[in-house]
């Protein structure tokens, strides 16, 4: 990514040629902004080092990124939303798999996703270039929860601008793959990696990370809010999975699973479980034990202009009526069998003018806590993995799907299956229940080279080799990276 205004991109270097002043009557005259600081000055107390990690948090919540548009893509990917609006600028395209280069929100994404990268690499470089101020325990601490952070990033980017790994074994073109702190143009130039060496860069990052973040926070926020080991452990499963490597899905999940039958828990860390109820990991204060790990908005951290989870799926009311993109089509989940009359997780829908709205996220502010991953979710993930695995259906598979649709539907759980291929059916019906507008659909249509499917409104499918199965280049990356090619 050639950085135009490179001098933008980090805290850290904004101010560099400020750090030596003429004499200390400029000094006083002319004091240099708080918030200018050399990367010497940054890394200068350990309270400004942590300042800089939780501003890496910061860049990766993004509302153009992972703090709400790059979710609601993933989700109006797959079949279980329709667009009402026709706004071309709020998700119409994605909806529609009718991106083109020269759209904002392929350059959105991409922009957003490598300014975090970028800011990543500079904090950890800081750490190397200052290791005295904190201890080394706490500089690797730091480092894992930015490596985690980078991980996640390139995980979405991946999924959105590159073919499947599971279509060749990652053979297809990736992403450039950025390490280096870049504070000038000087190294835009960079070729695409594969898409396997992607997921074996987001899996470096995730064991370092694992070995050095820590087992728990000293509070309920931080540990919803911040990088602990079962939350890297959590999305390292996500990342096999992508992969189809599900007998390691498997040995990852045990990790953070405890038991042959519910209510399962983490054995160890964070003491992950599932929530008594559906609608409570919804609501402030959103520190469940079910909460894994959440971007916060609050009134003075908002997501911004139509970024918010609930400015999409929402119900619209006046005087917001420009608010809720999408309806859930009652072509897709919505009115399948499989989300029975009596399920709780229906109470967080809601009719208005003939059409239902998704309520999990409030309407403006958006202050709500982004779901990025929730302890349901490993459970259908071990579910999941221990069947392709095996290629049986073992009672802990049943157990581990029902403790999630249990909790919601109790006289709708399964007794037996009588093949692994109905079990699967049934856990990625329970998944699109479960996780409807968490960003996770698209990912699964991904990981398992299902077509991006037809729906209301879009006529035809897309198989994982058309060309609009993934997102294209940005123009503007590859008018500055000469070694960047096109989707």
């Amino acid at each position: 990514m050639k950085i135009r205004q490179y001098v933008k991109i980090s805290l850290l270097s904004v101010f560099a040629s400020m750090a030596v002043t003429s004499c200390n009557q400029n000094k006083i005259l002319e004091p240099v902004p708080l918030t200018a600081l050399s990367d010497r000055v940054a890394f200068a107390t350990p309270d400004r080092i942590l300042a800089q990690l939780n501003g890496l948090y910061a860049s990766v919540k993004s509302g153009q990124f992972l703090g709400g548009r790059m979710l609601v893509y993933m989700d109006v990917r797959g079949e279980d939303f329709q667009n009402r609006t026709g706004n071309g600028v709020t998700a119409l395209f994605a909806w529609s798999y009718n991106q083109n280069s020269s759209n904002a929100e392929p350059l959105n994404a991409w922009s957003a996703g490598y300014l975090a990268i970028n800011r990543i690499n500079v904090f950890l470089k800081g750490l190397d270039d200052n290791p005295n101020v904190i201890s080394a325990t706490l500089a690797n601490q730091y480092r894992g929860e930015a490596r985690f952070l980078r991980a996640m990033c390139y995980y979405y980017l991946v999924n959105l601008y590159a073919r499947p790994f599971p279509l060749n074994n990652g053979a297809s073109p990736g992403l450039p793959l950025r390490l280096q702190a870049e504070v000038g143009p000087e190294n835009s130039d960079l070729a695409r990696s594969t898409v396997a060496q992607v997921y074996n860069q987001i899996l470096e990052d995730l064991n370092f990370a694992e070995q050095n973040v820590l087992a728990t926070h000293p509070s309920a926020l931080l540990n919803v809010t911040r990088a602990h080991r079962n939350a890297v452990i959590a999305f390292k499963i996500r990342v096999l999975m992508s992969m189809a490597r599900y007998a390691d899905a498997v040995t990852e999940c045990r990790k953070i699973v405890s038991g042959t039958t519910a209510p399962f828990a983490a054995p160890s860390g964070v003491q992950h479980r599932l929530a008594a109820t559906y609608a409570s990991i919804f609501v402030p204060p959103y520190t469940t034990a079910e909460s894994i790990f959440s971007f916060p908005m609050t009134l003075n951290d908002l997501p911004g202009v139509q970024n918010g989870l609930g400015s999409y799926f929402g119900v619209p009311a006046p005087p917001q009526n420009a608010i809720a993109d999408f309806n859930l089509d009652p072509a897709g989940i919505l009115n399948n069998p499989a989300w029975t009359a009596g399920d709780a997780r229906r109470a967080l829908t809601a009719v208005a003018g003939g059409r239902t709205f998704l309520t999990k996220f409030p309407l403006n502010p958006y202050t709500d806590y982004v779901p990025i991953l929730r302890y349901s979710e490993v459970l259908l993930n071990y579910a999941e993995s221990l069947v392709r695995s095996t290629n049986t259906v073992d009672p802990l598979a049943i157990a581990l799907l029902n403790a999630v649709r249990g909790r919601s539907a109790p006289n709708a759980t399964y007794t037996s299956f009588a093949t692994p291929a109905e079990f699967l059916q049934a856990i990625s019906l329970e998944r699109r229940i479960e996780f409807l507008g968490e960003g996770l659909r698209s990912l699964d249509l991904h990981r398992l080279l299902l077509p991006l499917p037809a729906k209301t409104g879009v006529p035809g499918s897309v198989a994982p080799t058309d060309a609009n199965y993934i997102w294209p280049i940005p123009d503007a990356e590859l008018a500055a990276n000469k070694l960047m090619t096109q989707n």
